[in-house]
């Protein structure tokens, strides 16, 4: 087992990485731009080192930084987390080259489903459904290459949306529903993929509305056992981001809950995966059809939910792996223990359009009691710089039924106060309590078919 964990990544991650390393009795080294000099995952590390500028490409996405940092403290792992350079294939084969275990698949099987494009010839070469769309790899700059992107999306049909090959997480994707739309969307996502995630080519698929965002964790070790922790349900969502996720989803049926699980082992299996791993599926709940959307090689955020669910400490599964040790269990051993919720708490005004709120947490209050897990990137008196994501941290509730968990989430919400930044507690607060999220027929367009934004807005006004 290692001694010493490099992990390259801040906030709520960094220090829930942190805290599994401490319980197995493992170092941490912290890394932290100029504008994190002061927070809570460079508090809690054992080694904490400067790798510069505030923008993420100064710093977190500098592998040379980074990797010279490991090899200065002496890690002899590195755990990427999610986000800058967790599903980077290059950064995976530079710390093999430099002897430093990565955390997360050999470069071979990112290779396989990076850029995302090449996941869907993947998927269709095994046989599973894939979202209508484009398969090949797009660039804009010059008037032919834009005319090249007209023509196939015109052959796709409108509405569609623009994905970041590089990406992950819905950051960046913008849709298009006509042809004045498109030019601005292929320069917003070309933009956003190289600041994020250094890469500016983009793909194409046909937007679906009306469906259900379901996703299986994998987690595999190096000899060749394979096994699904369930599923989890991401439907609630903003710009193509998560804010709301849940494990299991309430509204799958036993045998939709086989078929998708049997294609996420399936794609394992084809990508020879070792590590962590989420397949996400798109699914119609009126045909019961369902389509693969995407590969995730690395920890999600999301995960939260999984082990709350199964008991299962994934982050400690990651490394064990990692370090060349089997899998603790198998697939019989996996059983769903509970129903869990988790609600992102980002600094944003979700009644401005979801605006950033950067600033100082003056004031912090956090629920408490059976049934409530919280992981937090921030403690009271940190500073929100306004150059990276604005999640705060993740509370999350279970209980022995959805209802319960529900019901507690209600009531952690409503006892956590977070002062001196605007947050988006009021809007989950709002979600939890309409009838179609309670009966589970919500889906990714919860929020606009809802008018949950605008509800916001009237309730404020009255306050």
């Amino acid at each position: 087992m290692f001694s010493k964990i490099l992990i390259a990544n801040r906030g709520e991650i960094a220090v829930r990485i942190m805290r599994t390393c401490r319980e197995m009795d493992i170092k941490t080294v912290a890394v932290y731009s100029d504008a994190d000099k002061n927070s809570l995952h460079v508090r809690l590390a054992d080694e904490a080192y400067n790798i510069g500028g505030n923008e993420a490409t100064q710093s977190y996405l500098d592998a040379g930084k980074i990797l010279d940092v490991a090899a200065k403290s002496g890690a002899e792992a590195l755990h990427p987390g999610y986000g800058f350079l967790a599903e980077n294939p290059d950064f995976a084969e530079k710390c093999e080259n430099r002897g430093v275990v990565f955390i997360g698949p050999p470069a071979a099987c990112m290779h396989k489903v990076k850029p995302k494009n090449v996941a869907r010839q993947l998927m269709r070469r095994i046989n599973v459904p894939v979202v209508p769309g484009f398969d090949e790899t797009l660039v804009n700059g010059t008037m032919a290459r834009f005319s090249r992107v007209q023509d196939v999306v015109e052959n796709v049909g409108y509405p569609v949306i623009i994905k970041p090959a590089g990406g992950g997480g819905g950051i960046g994707m913008t849709v298009a529903r006509n042809s004045d739309d498109l030019r601005r969307a292929v320069e917003s996502v070309e933009e956003r993929g190289r600041k994020f995630f250094g890469i500016p080519s983009f793909y194409v698929e046909k937007l679906l509305t009306d469906i259900k965002h379901i996703e299986f964790q994998i987690i595999a070790d190096k000899y060749g056992n394979i096994v699904h922790l369930g599923d989890r349900e991401c439907s609630i969502q903003r710009r193509f981001q998560k804010l709301l996720e849940e494990a299991p989803c309430d509204s799958l049926s036993p045998y939709i809950r086989m078929k998708m699980a049997v294609a996420a082992m399936d794609i394992a299996m084809a990508l020879q995966y070792v590590n962590a791993m989420t397949v996400e599926f798109f699914y119609f709940p009126e045909t019961q059809d369902f389509y693969f959307n995407e590969v995730n090689t690395r920890l999600q955020v999301e995960h939260c939910v999984t082990e709350l669910s199964t008991g299962i400490d994934i982050v400690r599964e990651q490394i064990r792996v990692a370090a060349g040790e089997h899998l603790s269990f198998t697939q019989d051993d996996v059983k769903i223990q509970a129903h869990a919720i988790e609600c992102r708490i980002t600094a944003e005004d979700a009644a401005r359009g979801f605006l950033p709120s950067p600033g100082k947490i003056t004031s912090l209050t956090l629920p408490h009691g059976l049934g409530i897990r919280i992981d937090e990137g921030i403690e009271e008196g940190s500073e929100l710089p306004i150059y990276y994501d604005p999640l705060l941290l993740k509370l999350l509730t279970w209980g022995k039924t959805r209802n319960e968990a529900i019901a507690r989430m209600s009531r952690a919400l409503g006892e956590m106060k977070i002062e001196g930044v605007k947050t988006i507690i009021p809007l989950h607060q709002l979600i939890l309590q309409e009838e179609a999220f309670k009966a589970g027929y919500h889906t990714t367009n919860f929020l606009e078919k809802q008018n949950i934004v605008q509800k916001l807005r009237e309730k404020l006004k009255k306050n």
